[in-house]
């Protein structure tokens, strides 16, 4: 059986392997009589680490985002292990979605905007029919106009996470790395990040989803099951 088709977004383990469980042992297990800092800190960036390696050799599946995540804990890590000034945690974390919306702008010019390659494809639309209905009312440039709108919403929202991300580094992460204070923080912030960035973040990729929608809606008059994408081709 091929690996790559039997694979399910899992968000629940995701968040339970990547937020939950690290932070729970930066904050609770990194004293020195239990894993120690250095410990609390390894044991605590193994989790997301591990999970992340799983899914790319199992799935066999390059993911850019997946690549920039493990990226991202190997850099934390150097900066605990290698007990490094806190600015360069906040530049880190600030740097990390500030590379996917610069990618995401440079995206725009190539023949594959991000917006193009990741919504307006075969697996989620019926794209043949847009294309034909847009074709029929003469609005394909308005469409293609429209993507690329879409597209700077996107990155925009990577660089609202990115100002999130400096913002909150620099407000609870202020003892020297290498200490049991430090690991404490940096799992507030974990915890922190979810709800005060991703969160919002997901509900503004949700708006630019509902605006693509709304587009193919005014521009071709199909509605949403006509131009949803079916498994039976």
């Amino acid at each position: 059986m091929n690996s790559k088709s039997t694979h399910k977004p899992r968000p629940m383990i995701d968040l339970l392997v990547s937020i939950v469980i690290p932070s729970f042992i930066l904050m609770k297990l990194s004293g020195e009589s239990d894993l120690g800092p250095t410990g609390g800190l390894i044991a605590a960036l193994a989790f997301p680490l591990g999970w992340g390696l799983f899914e790319l050799v199992k799935y066999r599946k390059f993911n850019f985002i997946a690549l920039l995540g493990l990226v991202s804990v190997l850099l934390t890590g150097g900066i605990g292990l290698f007990e490094l000034d806190n600015k360069w945690l906040a530049i880190k974390e600030a740097a990390v979605p500030a590379v996917i919306g610069l990618a995401v702008l440079i995206s725009t010019f190539t023949p594959y905007p991000l917006v193009k390659t990741l919504l307006f494809n075969p697996e989620v639309l019926d794209v043949e029919k847009i294309n034909a209905r847009l074709a029929e009312h003469n609005s394909t440039a308005i469409f293609e106009k429209r993507l690329l709108k879409a597209t700077y919403m996107v990155a925009c929202s990577f660089v609202f996470s990115a100002t999130m991300n400096f913002i909150l580094a620099k407000w609870l992460v202020t003892s020297p790395a290498g200490t049991p204070e430090f690991n404490e923080q940096l799992g507030q912030m974990t915890l922190y990040s979810y709800p005060m960035i991703a969160l919002p973040s997901m509900v503004i990729l949700l708006g630019v989803f509902y605006y693509l929608w709304r587009s193919i809606n005014s521009l071709t008059g199909l509605k949403l099951e006509e131009v949803m994408a079916t498994k039976e081709k």
